[in-house]
Order: structure tokens, then sequence, then C-alpha cells
């Protein structure tokens, strides 16, 4: 497991904000993407990109784990809108058909560069519906305690990082 992502299995971040919380999870992977990117620029070897690649597979698991169990559970249960909460659903589906298809991979492989970034793409859409859209409806949502069910996604994040720590391990 890379630094990276020990950090985020151990880091406490600076807010109980499930929402924040999970914006900066956007912002992590998002450069992540951005530093496998730049790897493949360089004609990097598959020994460099492999374990950004098995990162990136590592951080999005857990991060969807994180909202299908806790975050859009208590969304709909605040009202939002289940139109955006069901799409969210389908494509975090797709995303994992894609990770599948990675773990399954060597980096060597044929297609394995252009499935990273094809994932990166169907990640950043996923998250500018979220942030733009989902979140603001969230916030607004008077029944919806971001405070309490920020200290549940810190809580989830610690158990699936130590499993997924451990599996590496």
């Amino acid at each position: 497991m890379s630094t990276t992502a020990k950090k985020t299995a151990t880091r406490k971040r600076d807010t109980d904000d499930a929402v924040k919380l999970l914006t900066a999870d956007h912002k992590e992977v998002h450069t992540l993407f951005q530093q496998y990117k730049m790897l493949c620029k360089a004609k990097a070897p598959a020994e460099e990109r492999q374990p950004v690649a098995a990162e990136i597979c590592v951080l999005l698991t857990v991060h969807a784990g994180i909202e299908e169990e806790l975050f859009y559970p208590a969304a709909r249960a605040a009202g939002v809108d289940s139109a955006l909460l069901d799409e969210a659903e389908v494509e975090h589906g797709t995303a994992k058909e894609l990770i599948a298809q990675l773990q399954g991979m060597d980096a060597e492989d044929e297609l394995f560069d252009a499935k990273v970034t094809v994932l990166g793409e169907y990640i950043d859409h996923h998250v500018k519906e979220e942030e733009g859209e989902m979140f603001p409806a969230c916030r607004k949502a008077k029944t919806m305690d971001l405070a309490a069910l920020g200290k549940q996604v810190q809580a989830r994040r610690a158990e699936l990082m130590a499993d997924a720590m451990a599996e590496q391990a």
C-alpha cells in the first residue's frame, strides 16, 4: 500500500462534515489520476504506473463503499432526489466493473492505461454531479445530520482502509 493510502487510512480530517470528507476524497483521487496521466506521458515503466493505479482502485472502492453504505441511504432518508441517488449508484456499478478489470491486470497489459484513463474520466463526471447537485441538496436537507454522518464516514473509512491494507500485506 502506498504512502498516500496509508495516510488516508489514518488521517484525521479537519472536519466531521460528511460532504467535506467525501469532497476531500474526490480531490485526493483526482490528484492520483493526474499523477498516473503524467507517468503515462513520460512513458514510465509498468512498475511505476501499477502502484498508482492500485492506489486509485483501493481509494475508489473504499469511497464508493462509504457512499453506498452510509451517505446515500442517509440522503434518501432525508428526501434527496432519488433520481440523483439512483444515477450515482449505477455509476458506482460501472466504476466497480472497471476497477475489477484493472485489479485483474498488469500495467503492461494491453488497454490497461486506456482503462485507467476511462475510469478517471468517468469518475470526473460522477464527481461533478455529486458536488454540483447531490451535495448541495444534502446540505439543504433539514433532516440530514452531516456532522454525525461525518463521524460515521471517518470510522468506516478507517475500517475499510485497514481491511484493504491487510489484503495487500
